[in-house]
């Protein structure tokens, strides 16, 4: 083959169809596959250390996981099992290493969220790729569960803004204010629910920016109460957390790190699915 890509997943289905709730949830959480995991021997100890996290590839400078909703990228107040610890255990059991694990943090999702997350194994690895991050020579495509009919496609383009937690549409660019871009496309609609599932294409990476711009165009993601999105399909826990929200990183693509480990291949992107 020619490809110069991992290809983990399938595509989205090109057009809508009417679907139950139930079928909405399910195209949600699996994006119309089951991922292919890495296929590797790792012992029980190696798989709990996990907690939910699944792995989509692995080498000596990359590790792609698979992130499930509820869960925070990283160690936060709430002390809660977080991906990059749960990725560090699972590395330190697989490998069986005495000591402390080397990952490095090189972009987050929202603990809601769940989907793809690429960590970096090597500090060497972990400044190409934050830079990658940084200066968006990437694709990131996110599956969105959102109310309402969206008949068509489009693109926004909003200033938004950092407040209380939370992100704001605003309407003109000050100190504090940035940019975000991103396109969408219906795949499917729940018309007993008035829900459409959406493909996003993310052009840049501000926090809450997909929730946000969404729900400043009348379709908030569903369960996202901090949004507009008062259709919960998903419990809250004793804290009043919401564990999941109806969004999913579902495709990554990000140059790795270490290019000659792909010289004979027209590029040397790799792309992570779930």
């Amino acid at each position: 083959s020619t490809s110069s890509t991992h290809r983990l997943s399938t595509r989205f289905a090109p057009q809508m169809r009417r679907l139950s709730m139930k079928r909405a949830a399910g195209l949600l959480r699996n994006c119309s596959c089951k991922p292919r995991l890495v296929r590797f021997m790792q012992s029980e100890s190696a798989e709990l250390a996990l907690r939910g996290c699944k792995v989509l590839h692995l080498d000596n400078h990359v590790m792609a996981i698979g992130k499930p909703a509820g869960m925070p990228s990283c160690p936060d107040g709430s002390r809660d099992p977080d991906a990059l610890s749960c990725s560090k255990d699972f590395l330190k059991q697989h490998f069986n290493k005495p000591g402390r694990v080397f990952l490095g943090l090189v972009h987050r999702l929202d603990r809601p969220t769940s989907g793809v997350m690429v960590f970096a194994r090597t500090s060497k690895a972990a400044s190409r790729l934050s830079k990658s991050f940084r200066e968006r020579d990437t694709k990131k495509v996110y599956a969105a569960l959102v109310r309402g009919c969206v008949s068509q496609g489009g693109s926004l383009e909003d200033y938004i803004r950092k407040e209380h937690g939370r992100v704001s549409v605003t309407s003109s660019s000050s100190e504090g204010v940035g940019v975000a871009q991103l396109d969408y496309s219906p795949i499917f609609y729940c018309d007993r629910h008035k829900l459409t599932l959406l493909r996003v294409d993310l052009h840049t990476g501000r926090k809450h920016q997909i929730r946000a711009q969404l729900a400043n165009i009348g379709h908030p993601i569903v369960g996202d109460v901090k949004y507009g999105g008062k259709l919960n399909m998903w419990n809250e826990d004793a804290r009043g957390v919401v564990g999941e929200i109806g969004l999913h990183a579902h495709y990554l693509a990000v140059p790795h790190p270490v290019s000659d480990l792909f010289e004979s291949r027209r590029t040397n992107n790799h792309m992570y699915s779930t």
